[in-house]
């Protein structure tokens, strides 16, 4: 009598193991999303609860326990601000300064940085390092030599006395020359040989390849600006020539603080910094690549 084949069952699939073998691999990047996640909050935090204390009553500000929604909202607040102190003129002499600060410093900052990376000179390097040196000097132990120079040359309480201090700027040029490094050299010898000079090269093929690092200095350098305290308070004493930061310090009294007057001028000296950021965040990421893991 011939037997019966038994058909084999199909092997059983194991799913707990692929399971886990799934979580295994996204558990890392789950746990690194929930770290950025903390730290944003922590970040942003303090952004938030100035806009919300500067929506915020006064009868409101020392309420127990603090309110991070405002009830009710008090939008008033910055009409309060712009008419009892001249915001429109803090705002223009910090957008001019600010500006041209900017402007001049990655002009002379990048071309500095073409000199130490490009031309052949004695004692370069050793130069370079005495340059960057100068970023341990901060501005406290050399603002009052700052200021006699600029008392000696009539700039106190001026245009030019804000800003010829910060047309300069080390980190700059450290920043712009790592940038010019990891240009091909190639490009430019091409152009010695059709008779480009240095300057020329440095016009028409440095500076159009080397866009996002220039860009990433100059937000660096405006929101530098933008935020200076203590050089503009010590070079003026006109409210007329007075700058954003300086000029929303007359915000606290001398007695009593209306806190959220202060954070509503703080709100709108943040304003255009985002705006400046946002415009050219694009280039942030990749300027700082190419400058400062390099060279």
């Amino acid at each position: 009598m011939r037997s019966r084949a038994v058909p084999l069952a199909a092997p059983l699939s194991n799913p707990p193991a692929g399971r886990w073998s799934a979580w295994r691999r996204t558990a890392p990047q789950a746990a690194l999303y929930v770290a950025l996640i903390a730290v944003a909050i922590v970040m942003l935090f303090p952004f938030v609860w100035m806009v919300s204390t500067s929506l915020t009553s006064d009868a409101q500000l020392f309420v127990t326990p603090p309110q991070l929604i405002p009830s009710p909202f008090v939008p008033g607040n910055y009409a309060r601000v712009a008419d009892d102190f001249p915001l429109g003129a803090f705002l223009r002499n910090s957008l001019i300064v600010a500006a041209i600060s900017t402007t001049l410093q990655v002009a002379t900052s990048a071309m500095a940085a073409y000199a130490f990376a490009r031309l052949q000179f004695r004692g370069r390097d050793a130069l370079f390092l005495v340059y960057l040196a100068t970023l341990m000097v901060p501005l406290q132990v050399i603002v009052v030599p700052l200021f006699i120079e600029m008392r000696f040359l009539n700039f106190v309480n001026s245009y030019p006395g804000l800003i010829l201090p910060s047309i300069a700027s080390a980190f700059g040029t450290f920043l712009l020359r790592q940038a010019f490094l990891t240009l091909p050299r190639e490009l430019e010898e091409a152009a010695f040989i059709d008779g480009a000079s240095h300057w020329t090269v440095f016009r028409r093929i440095v500076l159009p390849l080397s866009g996002p690092a220039i860009a990433t200095f100059g937000i660096f350098a405006f929101m530098a600006s933008w935020n200076s305290f203590l050089w503009p308070l010590i070079v003026t004493s006109s409210q007329d020539l007075m700058t954003l930061p300086v000029g929303l310090s007359n915000l606290h009294g001398r007695y009593a603080t209306a806190w959220n007057l202060v954070m509503a001028g703080s709100t709108i000296s943040v304003i255009p910094i985002v705006l400046v950021y946002l415009v050219a965040q694009r280039h942030v990421v990749r300027g700082v690549a190419l400058s400062g893991l390099k060279g």
